[in-house]
């Protein structure tokens, strides 16, 4: 990241003015390709993409030079499993589906970023902008299994399915990657045996989301058991437990999250040196990413800290404590303010 891509992104955040990146992006009307990798910078996603939060896909000649695309399929572009087999063993866990299976429809894990990539044949992809999800609800709240399903489109428990807008459809050919924003709902039919790799990362654009996302959680959970509330010793806690239980993480383990991150920024601020924050971006996180990510964690920690229910988290044994934590960070900001 450059400086004016980390200022670009700044003055975007400022105008958000507290909403969520992912329910103020624009809804396209087609998904953009991506085709040369000479032709594009990383600055060029951040801005395009991660920042607005759209779907792009990337060209194979991205991947060209990936080991797996070599070996992992025959000469014909199928799997090849004799290869698997012989150099990654049995594995530990089978989760095989069929040729031309589709995957549920689902929305990012905890809000996150996925990658999509496959080294075989196309998938086809229908990610739904943020919010969009809302009409395919039926009148007990949950989501269709498969949008695409007869019995989905004829049955009448969807009082909103005639007012969702068409969502966007993709075909991913052997080697492209899509990239599938933080909260756009999607679903993948494999068109033939397909070996795909999927990659979730929470990263400065869309941390706020994967925040709002865990209050929700709670919220969720509070409703279901708020009849107790007077009655349960130590209820607020055990709706972190119940939380925790039904989305891997809590409020306690979420500051942890921010803490190991903040500190890795931290120490890579104490290393930047004169000159380094124009001229030390290399392949790895530069000085801008940094300051970027020390920002937007900042910015949430601010919000965890004075959020009712993390206030009701015992925290006396978390070192530093969030608000030294906070500070920290607010004081490294304002050192760097002028880089």
């Amino acid at each position: 990241m450059d400086r004016e891509t980390r200022v670009f992104a700044e003055s975007h955040f400022r105008s958000l003015r507290g909403r969520l990146p992912s329910r103020v992006c624009p809804t396209p009307d087609r998904v953009d390709f991506i085709e040369n990798p000479d032709s594009f910078s990383y600055a060029d996603f951040f801005k395009g993409y991660l920042l607005p939060n759209l779907p792009c896909v990337f060209s194979s000649a991205f991947t060209e030079g990936w080991g797996s695309r070599k070996h992992w399929v025959t000469p014909s572009g199928k799997p090849d499993f004799d290869y698997l087999l012989q150099n990654y063993g049995t594995p530990l866990q089978r989760a095989y589906s069929p040729c031309l299976c589709t995957s549920p429809l689902t929305g990012s894990t905890n809000t996150g970023t996925p990658w999509m990539w496959t080294t075989t044949v196309s998938s086809t992809w229908g990610p739904l902008a943020p919010g969009q999800e809302e009409a395919l609800r039926d009148c007990h709240g949950g989501l269709p299994y498969d949008v695409t399903a007869p019995a989905f489109l004829e049955s009448r428990p969807h009082p909103g399915l005639n007012h969702c807008s068409p969502p966007l459809e993709v075909m991913q050919e052997a080697g492209e990657m899509v990239f599938v924003p933080s909260g756009w709902h999607h679903q993948v039919h494999n068109m033939e045996d397909t070996i795909s790799i999927n990659h979730n990362w929470v990263n400065g654009c869309n941390l706020a989301n994967m925040w709002h996302f865990l209050q929700q959680e709670l919220c969720a959970v509070q409703r279901e058991v708020g009849e107790w509330k007077d009655t349960m010793p130590d209820w607020h806690h055990h709706c972190q437990v119940i939380m925790r239980s039904c989305s891997g993480i809590n409020f306690k383990e979420f500051y942890h999250f921010l803490k190991v991150i903040a500190e890795r920024r931290l120490l890579l601020a104490k290393e930047i040196g004169p000159g380094e924050v124009e001229y030390g971006e290399g392949s790895g996180l530069g000085p801008q990413q940094t300051i970027f990510d020390i920002s937007r964690i900042a910015e949430v920690l601010a919000s965890v800290v004075v959020n009712p229910d993390f206030q009701k988290v015992d925290t006396s044994m978390l070192s530093p404590q969030p608000e030294d934590l906070l500070q920290q960070l607010e004081e490294v900001m304002a050192s760097m303010e002028p880089l």
